[in-house]
């Protein structure tokens, strides 16, 4: 027999706000799994930032979208795209006109990784190494005796490209950043944890066979040069004008027995990217929708392809220009300061292991649906971007409607560390901005963990936010 609630109780229930687990809400799990399956294999092709822009710009031409440089002007319900150097990408669903202001989101497809020096090859004790620089924020202990593939593109000194990806397929060798055995690294175990594998010792082994002839003095790397001769007429030369990545050559896995979870590499932040862009491909906005991917986030957001750079206000006046405006440049900061954004990124879930460095008020659990974050940074919310509350309340109104699972987060307690986002670049521009994305464990790692309920609830959490007015 159930036990009627007192007033007390029924106040408690109108009044209080607690997260709970998505895939209790009603939801389709069936929908949710099929959704994760699109979105291992964008993980699993691409694990750099260019292929992931050839990956949208694959299906965005699926989707119907044209260059902006095809655009004669602009209409209502024209779906177009911009490429910023193979390494950044925008795509827009064109509505209103731009002077009333636009739904964007911003996310960045470049994650942490080991990038090729520009003069790596070298030979030691008879082995081939390449040195590596790492790039971005890294537990430099994560990346030894892990698999790795290398993708690149090398310019060579014709000028002309090549792209080369090796690791990735079966009959593919691998390479490997080895480890000193426990039975020799006594001293190695008495370090800290930052400084037992130093950046300057995670080097690739590439080759062990020597070339036949004794008059050669390094013999093992001139096979590893003859092999990348003979394979792709490149010499030692070419591979200063080269962007070579070392990434994890493992697929995106399902995790667990329940299979709820998905595991690899790179969702930080080609997760909530991807969200982000199945999130305006199924939208039916009325206000102009942009989707922004950007470069270069993992250090600082420098250079020309990255969100300080100035793609989005190039792409913004050639629409501007399109619509007929004179005064697109002075209107343009008008189109920002009208403009909406949400920061696609993901924050760090709550590892069961590790719980103290977490608020438990504030945090974020795997499987409660899309985080909303109104501040960032670290200590004193020093480099951050901290939302206006009536953007806040806007973009949780759009959950709520959208019934959309939801829990506000902040990346871990006030002296225990922080992070940036991309947010606070469009918030100097004078758009509102709040981050949104979802949890991941294991963040920064070589094999990061997210829950497919909170992937998908971050996907309809964008598509919503491009429909709402």
């Amino acid at each position: 027999m159930s036990k009627e609630k007192s007033e007390m109780q029924e106040l408690e229930e109108e009044l209080s706000f607690e997260s709970k687990s998505a895939w209790l809400e009603d939801i389709d799990e069936e929908e949710v799994k099929e959704f994760a399956e699109d979105y291992k294999e964008f993980l699993s092709s691409a694990k750099t930032e260019r292929e992931a822009v050839e990956a949208i710009r694959a299906e965005a031409d699926d989707e119907g979208f044209v260059s902006i440089e095809d655009l004669d002007s602009f209409e209502e319900g024209k779906k177009v795209y911009a490429v910023n150097r193979e390494k950044g990408i925008i795509l827009a669903k064109l509505g209103e006109g731009l002077e009333e202001g636009a739904k964007i989101t911003i996310s960045h497809i470049d994650s942490p990784r080991l990038d090729l020096k520009q003069k790596p090859l070298y030979e030691d004790s008879d082995v081939a190494v390449m040195d590596t620089h790492y790039y971005g924020g890294i537990k430099n202990y994560h990346w030894v005796n892990v698999p790795l593939a290398l993708h690149g593109v090398v310019i060579d000194g014709e000028g002309d490209k090549h792209e080369i990806t090796i690791g990735e397929e079966e009959d593919d060798p691998l390479f490997v950043v080895p480890d000193l055995l426990p039975h020799l690294g006594k001293e190695q175990l008495k370090k800290e944890l930052k400084e037992a594998i130093e950046g300057e010792e995670l080097n690739i082994v590439v080759g062990n066979i020597p070339v036949d002839d004794e008059d050669v003095e390094e013999r093992v790397k001139l096979q590893v040069l003859k092999y990348l001769d003979e394979e792709y007429d490149l010499g030692e030369e070419d591979l200063v004008s080269a962007e070579f990545e070392a990434v994890p050559a493992i697929d995106a896995r399902d995790l667990g027995f329940d299979r709820s979870m998905v595991a690899s590499y790179g969702q930080d932040d080609r997760g909530p990217s991807f969200a982000a862009l199945e999130g305006i491909l199924d939208s039916e906005p009325d206000k102009t929708a942009i989707a922004c991917f950007y470069d270069k986030e993992e250090i600082g957001s420098e250079g020309n392809t990255s969100a300080q750079g100035k793609f989005v206000e190039k792409f913004v006046t050639e629409l501007l220009g399109l619509e007929g405006v004179d005064e697109r440049y002075s209107t343009m900061n008008h189109v920002f300061d009208s403009s909406e954004v949400l920061s696609a990124d993901v924050s760090a879930a709550v590892n069961p292991t590790f719980k103290d460095v977490h608020d438990q008020k504030n945090a974020i659990n795997l499987g409660q649906g899309v985080a909303l974050v109104k501040f960032t940074g670290s200590g004193g919310k020093y480099s951050a971007n901290d939302a206006n509350a009536e953007f806040v309340g806007k973009v949780r109104r759009v959950f709520n409607e959208e019934d959309i699972p939801w829990q506000p987060v902040e990346l871990g307690k006030v002296d225990k560390g922080g992070g940036g986002t991309l947010a606070k670049f469009f918030a100097r521009r004078g758009a509102e901005v709040v981050d949104v994305g979802f949890g991941l464990l294991s963040m920064h790692s070589p094999y990061e963990i997210s829950s497919k309920v909170d992937v998908y609830s971050t996907f309809k959490g964008f598509r919503g936010f491009f429909e709402s007015s």
